[in-house]
């Protein structure tokens, strides 16, 4: 008896511990971090405001300090020397990792997940914000770099080699995804409304369909100096089919001052470096504001009198550079991906270009205003004055002289605004591109995310060209 109640005893005990393994494994199953959700846990309402912001951080930090510099519109701080290795053209490809990665996991890996996601559930608001999104995410790494990973990228572990395709042929990849993004029907029941995981429109699917026509507008502009029949052929279909553009910034607003929730330009070079003084106002954009009486001078660089630096003269004497005007910059300032100014000018353009200047001139103007209504100020008197269209025609006639410049291009970059200033011509991203012709572009050059792509295809033999072409910087594309 006494054996048999030791044998049950012992069973009855293997058993609970077998029951209390089982039971502990289940009350200890924690592995997953509610915080970083599985990738199956994801969808379109969740991954796009974290794709959208990645975008916004990349190309409103690292890349919004390498398009100032190289614009021109700052300089490095005599002062200091954290951006010396830029001014002076001196950028390693170690230099741009940041940025290069950021876009492609951050932006390009999540959006092509939206628009996964949202092409299996028939989600045709949130497919053509990603398809957008893409479109100038990925057009943004064509202009920096030209060749990039795109067919055969975002494959993970199972390819480590990706293709490199040809930005043109990117290109048209990405119109066409846009293409057939605006031919869904947006009436659908199976369309949830974006609302606040929309950042940048607030679920306003009239301004996001605008905001594709204005994509696909921009690309078709970029390829006029390598494929002008077919960007003509694209510009002329797309006001046939009755296309509407931006009139309305596209960008993110709502940046307040807390650390890692303000502006990224402003968190970078301002917050994490603890000092205000490193980005100094550059003479070539100085001047150019002052020989035109511009008033938004004193948004730029806070005062209507404001002395500079030489552009890369950093390790220059004059005592005056101590004293050099610091680029004004606030922590809610916006990341604008195409202002209302650009998409007027753009339509300025292409007006200019394959319609025999019909509307130009109004398009034109209205984007003089919109640039100067940004910094709440009345543009009409510029208009009228040394932003005039007249003074247009007159670059357009010495543009035709230099077949590589184009004058209205040029002109229109007078209408710099301050947002956009902050978040495009210093994130490299403005369609025009101003340059005096009389002088050699070393000398004179307000540029933009146009600067790269510029540098590529119409002043491939100036100074500028031959600099980032031997540092390695440019690829060069015929």
């Amino acid at each position: 008896m006494k054996s048999n109640i030791n044998k049950k005893t012992i069973l009855y005990g293997l058993l609970s511990l077998l029951l209390l393994a089982t039971a502990c494994k289940k009350a200890l199953d924690i592995n997953q971090d509610p915080n970083n959700p599985s990738l199956d846990q994801g969808n379109p309402r969740l991954v796009f405001p974290a794709a959208v912001m990645a975008v916004a951080g990349m190309e409103g930090g690292d890349i919004a300090i390498l398009g100032g510099i190289w614009g021109e519109y700052v300089t490095q701080s005599a002062l200091a020397n954290q951006y010396k290795y830029i001014d002076a053209y001196d950028v390693k490809s170690t230099d741009l990792n940041s940025h290069y990665d950021g876009l492609f996991t951050g932006g390009l890996k999540n959006l092509q997940f939206v628009i996964d996601k949202a092409r299996d559930a028939q989600d045709w608001n949130f497919y053509l914000m990603g398809e957008v999104m893409k479109a100038y995410t990925a057009g943004l790494l064509v202009d920096l770099y030209d060749k990039i990973p795109y067919s055969e990228a975002l494959e993970g572990a199972s390819n480590l080699n990706p293709h490199f395709d040809d930005g043109e042929v990117i290109y048209a990849d990405l119109i066409a995804g846009i293409d057939s993004a605006l031919t869904k029907d947006f009436t659908a029941s199976s369309n949830s409304v974006p609302g606040t995981s929309d950042l940048i429109f607030n679920g306003d699917m009239d301004k996001w369909k605008r905001f594709a026509n204005t994509m696909e507008l921009k690309l078709y502009l970029r390829m006029v100096n390598v494929n002008e029949t077919e960007a003509q052929a694209g510009i002329q279909k797309l006001y046939s089919n009755g296309a509407e553009f931006l009139q309305t910034d596209a960008g993110i607003f709502g940046f307040t001052d807390v650390p890692g929730q303000d502006n990224p330009l402003y968190e970078q070079n301002i917050r994490q470096l603890n000092t205000p003084n490193n980005l100094r106002a550059s003479t070539t954009f100085v001047s150019w504001l002052q020989a035109n009486n511009d008033p938004r001078i004193v948004s730029y660089f806070g005062t209507d009198a404001p002395s500079s630096i030489n552009q890369g003269d950093y390790l220059g004497t004059d005592p005056a550079y101590q004293s050099a005007a610091v680029f004004v910059q606030s922590p809610s300032d916006p990341v604008i991906f195409i202002s209302a100014a650009e998409s007027y000018f753009m339509q300025a353009e292409a007006r200019e270009r394959y319609f025999s200047g019909d509307q130009a001139e109004s398009l034109y103007n209205q984007g003089v205003l919109a640039a100067f209504e940004s910094v709440g100020q009345d543009g009409s008197s510029f208009i009228n004055g040394v932003y005039n269209i007249q003074q247009a025609e007159l670059w357009k006639k010495r543009s035709k002289q230099s077949p590589r410049r184009n004058g209205h291009r040029f002109l229109m970059e007078f209408t710099l605004s301050k947002a956009f200033l902050k978040n495009k011509e210093q994130a490299i991203q403005s369609q025009v591109l101003f340059t005096q012709l009389t002088l050699p572009m070393y000398q004179v050059s307000l540029l933009s995310q146009q600067i790269l792509y510029y540098h590529r295809e119409l002043f491939r033999d100036d100074l500028h060209t031959r600099m980032l072409k031997y540092r390695g910087i440019l690829t060069r594309r015929n």
